[in-house]
């Protein structure tokens, strides 16, 4: 806020309306979230029509305490919580992930996360969102996020053990 404080907010809905890049009004080359935000500072008469070629709106609502919350209904961790298609994989399910480095010379991410959340752009079974926290450095890195990777799922054993076994 302006006086400094913090309001937390959350999803809460949309419009139903799909969602369109307005990084593909920008440039012919990729663009990430940063370099789209410094344009549209940069170019405030040309800023809101470039935003309307996007005709999905995303609303939030305030929520108290940890957040933000994920489409599990829980409160997301920084660089532990994964949003994916629902179709594809369930909420709370544990993935091991090896995801190629986000920015040159950093890492590959290899570590266990945790199914929490969806989005609109997230489709299919190979496509996923690291929710890396909040902060400049973790919007650089979701930003610049368009990395290569696999996972491997742990589902409960005796669930799918059961589906196999003819009486």
């Amino acid at each position: 806020m302006n006086d400094g404080s913090e309001v937390r907010v959350g999803y809460a809905g949309h419009n139903r309306h799909p969602y369109y890049a307005i990084g593909r009004e920008l440039a012919k080359e990729t663009v990430f979230m940063l370099s789209i935000r410094q344009w549209l500072e940069q170019n405030p008469d040309q800023a809101v029509a470039i935003m309307n070629t996007n005709e999905s709106y995303v609303f939030f609502r305030k929520i108290p305490g940890e957040g933000p919350i994920g489409a599990e209904g829980i409160a997301l961790t920084a660089q532990c919580s994964l949003a994916v298609d629902p179709s594809c994989l369930p909420y709370g399910l544990p993935l091991w992930v090896d995801i190629d480095p986000v920015i040159e010379n950093d890492r590959p991410i290899r570590r266990l996360m945790i199914v929490q959340d969806t989005g609109g752009a997230i489709r299919g079974p190979v496509r996923g969102d690291v929710f890396w926290g909040h902060g400049e450095h973790a919007a650089m890195k979701a930003g610049k996020m368009n990395s290569e990777g696999c996972y491997w799922a742990f589902f409960p054993v005796e669930k799918y053990m059961s589906l196999s076994v003819a009486k």
